[in-house]
């Protein structure tokens, strides 16, 4: 199903999409459904020929007989519950799993614009919470549904052929009981979407509060987090109150009506036996029929519920499975294979907003194997420039070509994988050492992520770890030191063996012996490599084939180290300001 298929089917229809790839745990679901709801309807019928056949003709055995299949069959009914219980909710889990799969997969696709604007709390409710009733939906819903309906109309049906009138004044309360719980579930609808964005809200700032743990003890700020917090959990207990308002109306208008039903069918039961044309074991008859007649309307008032809850969650679900990826591969996209390294930005522009320019009119060619640092003050649009040649955004105007193809009719994945790049902020994931390596390149063996991490001047580090390369990291590499975890990062791209590198303050948290190291690392990596340097230390990048100067979204002065030096621009005051000290 496509992202337009999201945005113009029907949610019920999406949601029935899903059924299919489990027919038939959804069958068995339903046949068992049924066969309960026929034994409860038998039994009324059974009660009735026992009182008006086998004890009035003194048929003990056969009653008793009758008595004991009766409890044979709620027995059965016993186990084919278990089964309802059991496999229903398997299915409903099953279609829930699948539903998440496919949010979180399709949230892979999404552009790194989406992620800007989204916070990561939210997302998280929209993967978790916003889900779990759809377990209940999937597995309630269509079991409650259809066999409430043959409960009600079998038992109308049996009701009609014993006293008809009778009948037709419980069928006449059954549109008056459909259409209040069709005008209550809209507003228990709007309340539980209304409680499904607060605990989005709420998430939201769990995952900022817990992430930010160290910097909340570091400035003693717990109180101020727990005030955050405080606001956000009334938020949500406001959102909550409103919808329980809604459900307790729903509920006592509902339990009114079967109360009256029960009354209804009393009073006009007993008017009939009055009047000579109803005999009181029929009224018994219609009064264990109005029990099993409740239980199914229940059923639906329960189902109005899910389907309030279940269709909360299911609309901002389909909400996100309709938001088109900013950037996507055109239908003739080919892979970028062979890459010698050559880029060439043309007369490039960028904003992120559609309003403030990041970056103007930038021109730069760089030669395959060529390395080139990139400096200027913060701001400048260095890193901007580094995230649109793997095509994490697109370029406002301009283009910008690898090996002579524009980077825009090339697949994503391929560009992807011809670029390693090691941020600022290194990001591990909360895994062992090993598998944080490893994921440069998933299908590396051991030995190959030791010699990727012999190269990043980790593997010492590692050797002296009690659990060597099965040490866990922590939650974002929290366990290592800074330096540790940048040359994890580094280790990572060794692995990866990119056609071009991108490094963005790679060197930045290590001291200057390791430092010396990695720098002669990279050296050697950069060789017939396309090697593009962000770097605030000068002193890393002295040995660049060329430096560019970026300031205010355009490039200033572009040389080598003493040609700079000599223009004395930006770069030679950066310089001579960081060699001042």
């Amino acid at each position: 199903m496509t992202t337009k298929d999201y945005r113009t089917k029907r949610p019920l229809t999406i949601f029935l999409s899903y059924f299919p790839r489990h027919w038939k745990l959804f069958t068995v679901d339903l046949l068992c459904a049924m066969a309960i709801a026929l034994i409860d309807l038998s039994f009324p019928l059974i009660t009735r020929s026992a009182l008006y056949d086998m004890l009035p003709n003194q048929m003990y055995r056969t009653f008793f007989t009758v008595m004991v299949t009766v409890l044979c069959f709620y027995g059965l009914r016993t186990f084919l519950n278990y089964i309802v219980c059991y496999y229903g909710h398997t299915f409903g889990i099953r279609v829930e799993a699948d539903i998440r799969a496919d949010l979180f997969r399709h949230m892979q696709e999404l552009s790194y614009d989406f992620y800007d604007q989204n916070r990561t709390g939210q997302l998280m409710s929209r993967l978790t919470t916003d889900l779990f009733d759809l377990t209940e939906l999937a597995h309630h819903g269509p079991e409650d549904l259809l066999t409430s309906i043959l409960t009600i109309i079998g038992a109308l049906v049996v009701m009609g052929t014993i006293q008809w009138r009778l009948a037709l004044v419980v069928a006449a309360m059954i549109p008056v009981f459909l259409i209040l719980v069709f005008s209550l579930r809209r507003s228990m609808s709007n309340a539980s979407r209304a409680t499904k964005e607060k605990t989005g809200h709420i998430n939201q700032e769990i995952e900022s509060s817990l992430s930010g743990i160290r910097t909340a003890k570091a400035f003693a700020n717990e109180g101020v987090e727990n005030a955050r917090f405080g606001a956000a959990n009334e938020v949500y207990k406001t959102s909550k109150r409103q919808f329980h308002k809604a459900m307790g109306r729903f509920a006592s208008i509902n339990e009114f009506f079967l109360c009256s039903l029960n009354v209804a069918v009393i009073g006009f039961g007993g008017w009939f036996v009055m009047q000579g044309q109803m005999d009181y074991r029929d009224l018994l008859t219609f009064t264990l029929y109005i029990a099993t007649f409740v239980s199914p309307m229940r059923k639906l008032s329960s189902f109005s519920e899910l389907f309030a809850n279940g269709f909360a969650g299911l609309h901002r679900f389909v909400q996100i499975m309709g938001t088109e990826p900013t950037l996507q591969d055109k239908e003739d996209a080919t892979d970028l294979t062979g890459v010698k390294g050559a880029i060439d930005v043309e007369d490039v522009s960028f904003t992120y907003d559609g309003d403030l320019p990041v970056l103007r009119n930038v021109t730069l060619h760089v030669a395959p194997g060529e390395t080139v640092a990139v400096v200027g003050p913060s701001g400048g649009g260095k890193t901007t420039l580094c995230q649109l040649i793997p095509r994490f955004y697109d370029v406002t105007e301009g283009s910008i070509r690898i090996d002579g193809h524009d980077i825009r009719d090339v697949t994503q994945s391929s560009l992807h994988r011809s670029i390693g790049i090691v941020q600022q902020d290194v990001f591990l994931f909360a895994d062992t050492i090993l598998e944080n390596i490893r994921y440069g390149r998933p299908s590396a063996t051991e030995e190959e992520v030791i010699e990727a991490a012999k190269k990043a001047e980790i593997w010492e580090d590692i050797l002296s770890m009690p659990q060597g390369l099965q040490t866990y990291v922590g939650e974002r590499g929290t366990l290592l030191s800074g330096g540790q975890k940048q040359r994890i990062a580094i280790a990572r791209i060794f692995l990866k063996d990119p056609a071009i590198l991108i490094l963005d303050e790679a060197t930045s948290a290590l001291d200057s012996v390791t430092e010396a190291k990695i720098q002669r690392a990279f050296d050697a990596l950069s060789v017939g490599r396309t090697t593009l340097i962000i770097a605030h230390r000068l002193s890393t990048i002295r040995a660049a084939h060329r430096i560019i100067s970026i300031a205010g979204g355009q490039i200033t002065e572009a040389g080598t180290h003493d040609q700079l030096l000599t223009t004395g621009g930006i770069y030679a005051d950066l310089y001579r300001t960081q060699n001042s000290r």
